[in-house]
């Protein structure tokens, strides 16, 4: 199967070429980019003149494990979402309900440091189910520190999904707050001693909270300086708020300092969890400077009244989905600490996207559009071109080789050492696989709202899964899953 793109701006973050030529792709590889290649016999040719061509993008934060929110990913130029933070256990069973399932997109898994601590804590059996983690955050039964057996008997648990092919160890140590230090940096060791990155939703931070173990921050600094871990601070915006210059700052020193620190950030002043987290405990929000309103339930709108209905929905229903406004957009100076951390040099983009729900409760439809109803943030459907068109069209903050780098070059490389199939991702080299996005410069756009938010971006005009087209003239192909699964080496 060969198609060639003609006559469009091509951008490979990987060489620096920026300029208008035709991309051959071959059975599912990058053949070659040249001006004026000649199509081969029964070649498709595809017209995309005043168009941007790019590697697509790498979500290194994707809770999404469906078709349903596959297409909305990949309508925002998503060619591989990935869900690194909280991961899945067992690993070996995330693989293969996604393969029987089918995917648009491809996919990947790290190995679960909070399933696994609640597997061994509570006895909660791990089953590679998101649903699972969400209705376990809130128990305090697994939040606690361990001891010297239960800490060698979950870091087992990790080895092993290590040993079977996950991406690195996903930490969500922000809903386990008050554990103690030395197992995070137990994780640290086992991930440098694995040649596997952690990718980490860091405790709180001390001005939130000047009773905590360890500064957030500061904690991954620390462990990646000691063992020599890649380390991964997940979503700073979400957990730095008011914060984020000094968090910046903290992991500016840690990489001038040479450790393995990368960092992520999304363009939404909301984030979104289950409102049993330990985070949205009353007391803890007053300490971010939050109060009980400023939690909203996903699937009813209801915006949390006072700490008497807040408790009581955590007691009822610690799973249930909110999100959490942390940062007002409509505030010139909350927007600004925003986007600083999109400014900051090498910041990737992970969209933290989280599962579409109905009414019914159900989290999956392979109905296109999407049926009326379904829950979730609205950066499930719009991070990446939220952010094309902030950084890129409005405020002029990245050009488009940037937004690449940002996009797609830059999260490839962080799993280079674990998955070596991830070089072959994030650039259009030949030989590269066949992952491509074609994009409308001047149209493209987050479309998705709280109120709306299954609402798909606009301005992807193709995109391209291992050389398979996904998404032609702006439209899905529903019949689409060329999805495969990309796999840390064995450690």
């Amino acid at each position: 199967m060969q198609t060639l793109l003609r006559g469009g701006r091509v951008i490979d973050p990987g060489t620096g070429f920026d300029g208008v030529a035709d991309v051959l792709v071959s059975d599912g590889v990058v053949s070659a980019i040249a001006a004026g290649l000649a199509a081969p016999p029964g070649c498709a040719v595809v017209d995309v003149a005043g168009l941007v061509v790019g590697p697509g993008f790498i979500d290194l934060h994707s809770h999404v494990h469906s078709i349903a929110g596959q297409r909305l990913q990949a309508m925002d130029g998503v060619t591989t979402a990935l869900d690194l933070e909280a991961g899945l256990m067992p690993v070996e069973r995330a693989y293969a309900d996604a393969a029987v399932a089918g995917r648009p997109l491809h996919y990947g898994f790290s190995a679960s440091w909070g399933a696994a601590r609640a597997q061994v804590l509570l006895g909660a059996e791990a089953d590679a189910r998101f649903e699972k983690t969400l209705t376990v955050l809130g128990n305090p039964g697994w939040q606690r520190s361990s001891s010297e057996r239960e800490l060698a008997e979950w870091l087992a648990l990790l080895e092993r999904d290590l040993a079977a092919g996950a991406l690195g160890i996903g930490v969500l140590l922000g809903y386990a707050p008050g554990s103690e230090p030395r197992e995070f940096l137990a994780v640290a060791r086992l991930a440098a001693k694995a040649g596997a990155p952690t990718y980490t939703h860091v405790r709180e931070l001390v001005e939130v909270d000047p009773g905590t173990p360890f500064d957030g921050s500061e904690e991954i600094a620390v462990a990646a300086a000691e063992t020599g871990a890649a380390m991964h601070h997940c979503h700073v915006n979400s957990t730095s708020g008011h914060h984020i210059d000094r968090v910046l700052d903290v992991l500016d020193r840690s990489r001038r300092s040479g450790s393995r620190v990368t960092v992520e950030a999304y363009p939404y002043g909301a984030g979104s969890t289950a409102i049993g987290a330990s985070f949205i405990d009353p007391g803890r929000l007053k300490m971010k400077g939050l109060s009980p309103s400023s939690v909203v339930l996903l699937e009813t709108g209801e915006r949390v009244a006072d700490e008497g209905r807040l408790r009581q929905l955590r007691d009822s229903d610690p799973a249930a989905p909110v999100v959490l406004e942390f940062l007002n957009e409509d505030d010139p100076r909350d927007l600004a600490l925003l986007h600083s951390p999109l400014v900051f040099p090498g910041t990737v983009v992970a969209s933290d996207a989280l599962p579409v729900n109905w009414p019914d409760g159900s989290h999956e439809s392979t109905e296109w559009p999407l049926p009326p109803g379904g829950t979730t943030h609205p950066r499930t459907s719009g991070t990446f071109a939220k952010t094309l068109r902030v950084m890129v069209r409005e405020s002029r903050a990245w050009d488009w080789p940037e937004a690449f780098r940002r996009c797609s070059y830059l999260p490839a490389r962080v799993l280079d050492e674990v998955a070596p199939g991830a070089r072959a991702k994030g650039h259009l080299g030949a030989g590269a696989d066949a992952d491509i996005v074609v994009i409308d410069p001047a149209a493209v756009t987050d479309a998705a709202t709280y109120a709306d938010p299954t609402r798909p971006s606009v301005g992807v005009r193709h995109l391209f899964v291992a050389g398979v087209p996904v998404v032609s003239a702006g439209e899905l192909r529903t019949d689409a899953f060329p999805g495969q699964p990309l796999r840390g080496e064995p450690r």
